[in-house]
């Protein structure tokens, strides 16, 4: 044996001597190891035939001492076998500074030479927390392809990773679709609905195993529409009526928060159901020639008109015959029987045609009254009424009547006996010759039979009482100018304006006393930016004029800008309307006007539409709007029980240096906008009698009176035939927010009179009635009352940016819409928010918002602009928080939130309202 010694003075053999044989080869080798901790690894060499095997580690040899050997005889071969093992320490490994890892191999001596075995590396065994990359959740259509990346934290050795879905390992190998590759992605190539669940990337090496954040995939489904149903039978047994067909976003219907179907899910069609005609007889024949039996006949048919669609048949005989002698029958007649009964019909015309002119000579000559129409200028601004003044001097009948007219003797109007002003008289003009008859109730009451009459001109055709001809020939004679609804103060119409600067924080526009408002909500202007917008109330005619067929205006023509207004979410616009709603009654659309004037619709309030939101109140409509311009509200009835509400109310003054005393009575439409009356009541020192009434006025044709009764006739008097006057239906119904009014001019007795108490009567007929009680001191109405003291006024401010125009506080409101909008499994999301505001129509414009949540608070707000609490708001989210609490007991003790001990959402009587869904509650409403 050879020996060398080391640098440290330790003997290791170098050069053992040589004897016969074979090199030593290794039977095992070392292997790269991982110090896991502070655990060491062991390194093991087995060779044969070996003499010797030491380790050198980082090119020194490893002591000797550090080495455990042992030798033994293998049985095959007749080698014998030397197998060697070290320990390497943690310690040792960090105190190697080399340019490479840590490493070791085996030395082998035998009698022919050495050999050596590979190099196997020690190295520190770690693996990091944080992943590189966490795999991110994802909403995928189904059949989509999902695609989660993963990039595992850095460790040694490098961690394998394995994908969990639910907290149970996912298989590629028994799944097809599932594939897991060498990159640590997971790919899912079609998506199934059970697809959707909680993905988590799980890394793992020798040191430890760390998870991913976890992924939350849901695979959605969009809404698809089923197949039209069959349109319904018309709704009416006889005229117009509407069909409806329907379809349901079943087909199939939305998942997990998938898109809800685009376009209207019901469709209305006018239809036309063909009304019974009952036949009519035609005229008889000619009688036949008498017969040799004395008998005569003749026919008639069942043919003016003949019976159609169900209609009843002709009552009666189709034929006839009688005697032709008067029973004396003969079969020949002389000469001179014809001349007796010719002569006798002669005789009876002539004594008829006697008759008929002395009646008319004495129906002449007992011709009492002859009146005419005259100009009363009694009653300034616009108001003119009708005096009749006698031929005769001194007739009693001039005297004033107290007692309340008889409307059902005597009187025939086919115009209305008031105007709106003196332009109105030119009604008559064109007319052709109508004659309108009218009689007191004071001649009703003395029993005198003779009546007044006046001749005026009217259309040559009269049309029946039927409501769709009625509404035509209104239409008619509106594009042909022939009737003009203007108030009495329309001379002087301005625009309604106001405008704002709104920037990121939001606010309101309002047009005070008018029921119009515009919610700007937060967010929708971009932030370092500001618009100046407008709303303005069109106040003119040509939109009236522009309407088409049975189409009136419900509440006020609206505009809001500029033209190039650009906002990230939609405006909320309040107009108030005057319709009684009810979808079998009224078809009610919106409207926006074209560049060219015309109006096209928007949408039908009824119908679900994803490009505009339309919340339909008693009194108001709420719009949620993309685009600035002009809308209107329009409606068009659909049976005669449709309702348009209309305002009443009673003004009076005393007419300056006389003892005339004016009461002017006003009928418009049911909206603030349209009770503009009180501006020019004002001017004219005007007092409100009484406090205005409701009135519901119905399509069924007819026409609105209007009468004083119980006049005090030995304190007051009235001129003759004007205690009642009458609007005729196409003025009333197709008014579009014009107020109309009529006067009552009455003269005291005695200036000593200072009190004045009557009724006034407005009644439709086969309609509604309403009556307004005047009493009021005469004396005291050089006074004007201000306007905001009216009833009805709102004197209010016209803008408001920022937080002070909204009752939810910002940081409540983003709290509501981060819980809400979230999809969440138990299905507390804007769906259910929705729901319980009672906002639950038309989802699927709520769904394509960027935040649901959001546009449906938007909507509250401008809904409850009036209200002075957050009660509804609060009680919808305790309800929300009763649900959670019944669903998820466990949650009391999981450490979230408490109800007890979270920021309690408060009410505006100061009441506590839970939270919604910990931990991520909605905030508190303070």
């Amino acid at each position: 044996w050879y020996t060398v010694v080391s640098a440290t003075g330790d003997a290791q053999p170098d050069a053992p001597p040589s004897v016969q044989g074979t090199l030593p080869h290794f039977i095992q080798e070392p292997e790269d190891a991982y110090i896991v901790k502070s655990n060491p690894i062991k390194l093991r060499c087995r060779a044969a035939p070996a003499l010797q095997i030491f380790f050198k580690c980082n090119g020194e040899w490893v002591h000797q001492n550090e080495h455990f050997s042992q030798e033994y005889k293998d049985l095959n071969t007749g080698l014998k076998v030397r197998e060697v093992m070290i320990n390497v320490s943690r310690q040792q490994v960090e105190d190697f500074h080399g340019p490479e890892d840590y490493w070791c191999l085996c030395v082998a001596w035998s009698h022919l030479g050495t050999s050596k075995s590979r190099k196997a590396t020690v190295r520190i065994a770690y693996l990091r927390k944080n992943f590189e990359q966490d795999p991110q959740g994802k909403e995928v259509p189904i059949n989509g392809m999902i695609v989660l990346h993963c990039r595992p934290p850095e460790g040694v050795p490098v961690a394998e990773v394995e994908w969990l879905k639910n907290e149970e390992l996912l298989s590629s190998q028994a799944d097809d679709n599932i594939d897991t590759r060498a990159d640590h992605n997971l790919i899912i190539n079609e998506a199934r609905l059970s697809d959707s669940g909680n993905y988590t990337c799980l890394a793992s090496n020798i040191v430890a195993k760390r998870r991913s954040a976890t992924a939350t995939v849901i695979v959605f489904v969009n809404g698809g529409w089923s197949l039209w149903t069959e349109w319904s039978a018309c709704n009416v047994p006889c005229g117009r009526g509407v069909q409806k067909r329907s379809r349901t976003c079943t087909n199939p219907a939305p998942l997990n928060g998938g898109a809800f179907c685009e376009g209207m899910s019901v469709q209305k069609i006018t239809c036309n159901a063909l009304c019974p005609i009952d036949g009519g007889w035609d005229e008889w024949t000619v009688w036949t020639v008498c017969s040799s039996q004395c008998e005569r006949q003749r026919s008639r048919e069942c043919n003016s008109p003949a019976p159609r669609h169900r209609g009843k048949m002709c009552e009666g005989n189709s034929e006839a015959t009688e005697n032709c002698t008067d029973g004396l029958c003969t079969q020949s007649m002389d000469g001179s029987n014809d001349v007796a009964l010719y002569s006798g019909l002669g005789a009876g015309i002539i004594a008829v045609a006697i008759l008929v002119v002395a009646v008319m000579l004495y129906r002449k000559n007992h011709s009492e009254y002859g009146v005419d129409v005259i100009d009363s200028s009694a009653l300034a601004g616009g108001f003119q009424s009708f005096n009749f003044k006698t031929t005769r001097q001194g007739n009693p009948l001039l005297l004033n009547s107290s007692m309340q007219p008889d409307l059902t003797v005597g009187r025939t109007y086919s115009t209305p006996l008031c105007f709106q002003d003196g332009a109105d008289k030119e009604l008559f003009d064109p007319l052709p010759d109508i004659k309108v008859k009218v009689q007191s109730s004071f001649m009703v009451s003395l029993g005198v039979a003779e009546r007044a009459e006046f001749h005026a001109k009217a259309p040559a055709e009269t049309f029946p009482r039927d409501l769709s001809r009625d509404y035509s020939s209104t239409a008619d004679r509106r594009k042909k100018g022939l009737l003009t609804l203007n108030g009495p103060f329309s001379a002087s119409k301005e625009l309604l304006r106001t405008t704002g600067v709104f920037g990121h924080p939001g606010g309101r526009l309002v047009v005070p006393n008018t029921g119009v408002g515009l919610l700007v909500p937060h967010g929708a202007v971009a932030e370092n930016m500001s618009w100046e917008m407008y709303m303005v109330i069109n106040q003119g005619e040509t939109s009236v004029q522009t309407l088409e067929g049975c189409e009136i205006l419900l509440g006020p023509e609206v505009t809001y800008g500029p033209p190039g207004l650009d906002l990230f979410c939609p405006v909320a616009m309040t107009i108030a309307h005057c319709a009684e709603v009810d979808a079998e009654n009224w078809n009610i659309q919106l409207k926006r006007k074209t560049q060219d004037s015309k109006w096209e619709d928007v949408m039908a309030v009824e119908e679900e539409s994803t490009s505009c939101y339309c919340l339909m109140d008693s009194t108001s409509c709420h719009l949620l709007l993309d685009q600035p311009g002009s809308y209107a509200l329009v409606g068009e009835p659909l049976t005669q029980a449709a309702v348009k509400r209309l305002k009443l109310a009673v003004f009076g003054s005393m007419e300056a240096g006389s003892m005339s005393y004016s009461l002017r009575v006003y009928c418009v439409d049911d909206t603030p906008h349209a009770f503009q009356v009180r501006e020019g009541e004002k001017s004219r020192g005007g007092q409100l009698l009484e406090e205005p009434k409701m009135l519901p006025f119905r399509a069924n044709t007819f026409s609105l009176q209007v009468s004083i009764q119980d006049v005090p006739q030995f304190l007051w008097s009235i001129k003759p035939f004007t205690t009642c006057q009458e609007f005729s239906f196409p003025q009333v119904w197709c008014s579009n927010q014009q107020p109309l009014h009529c006067a009552f001019s009455l003269e005291r007795y005695s200036p000593a009179t200072a009190q004045l108490s009557c009724k006034i009567s407005v009644r439709q007929v086969k309609g509604h009635e309403q009556i307004l009680q005047v009493y009021t001191a005469v004396a005291e109405h050089f006074h004007a009352q201000p306007l905001c003291n009216l009833p009805g006024t709102d004197c209010t401010i016209t803008s408001q940016t920022g937080p002070k125009a909204f009752k939810i506080p910002l940081s409540i409101r983003q709290r509501i819409c981060a819980t809400f909008d979230t999809a969440n499994a138990k299905g507390k999301d804007w769906q259910l928010l929705a729901q319980k505001l009672h906002l639950d129509r038309n989802l699927g414009y709520f769904a394509k918002q960027q935040s649901p949540s959001a546009v449906i608070l938007s909507l509250w707000e401008a809904r409850h602009q009036d209200t002075a609490d957050l009660d509804s708001l609060a009680s919808a989210l305790e309800e929300i928080g009763k649900i959670h609490s019944k669903s998820s007991p466990k949650d009391q003790d999981d450490g979230r939130c408490e109800w007890s001990t979270c920021r309690p959402i408060t009410t505006g009587r100061g009441e506590p309202v839970p939270a919604v869904d910990p931990p991520t509650p909605p905030p508190p409403l303070v």
